[in-house]
């Protein structure tokens, strides 16, 4: 049923909780498993330059120290819990709108499910900070589970 999932991470506890129910699937499926992380070029400090936010959008941090250390962090996890469990996880770092580069990299990547949390934000909360999880449902004609923080506590 599944033969490639894409986790995408932003380290937090609600992408972590997400990666188990990920690697419960990938193992169940015995499927390649992919982990993605994202920098917002968006949100990048805006007296970066044209040529360093081209580099972090091809996942290329140069003298970035500090963001490609949370990148590789990040994905890192995934990789221990995936080595864990006997899974082998590809890990991937880009930079630009993070619904649409998941989506583009489950496109690229033949994904047949993608496993993310969502902090289950609601009302003007979500209004303002937006949801990367909704735009990535609308972004993308793969399967999605939404793992809700909420109801992994």
């Amino acid at each position: 049923m599944y033969e490639r999932i894409l986790i995408p991470t932003d380290g937090s506890d609600t992408a972590e909780r997400a990666v188990d129910e990920a690697l419960a699937i990938a193992e169940k499926f015995d499927a390649a498993v992919e982990t993605l992380y994202v920098v917002d070029t968006d949100a990048v400090d805006v007296t970066l330059g044209t040529e360093q936010v081209d580099r972090i959008r091809a996942g290329r941090f140069g003298e970035m120290d500090d963001l490609e250390a949370r990148a590789r962090d990040a994905t890192r996890y995934v990789a221990e819990r995936g080595r864990e469990r006997g899974i082998d996880v590809a890990e991937h770092f880009r930079g630009g709108q993070p619904h649409r580069v998941i989506a583009n990299v489950a496109s690229d990547h033949d994904v047949d499910l993608i496993v993310m949390g969502s902090h289950g934000r609601s009302g003007i909360e979500r209004m303002l900070l937006g949801s990367v999880t909704e735009r990535v449902l609308r972004s993308t004609h793969r399967s999605v589970l939404v793992v809700d923080e909420r109801e992994a506590e």
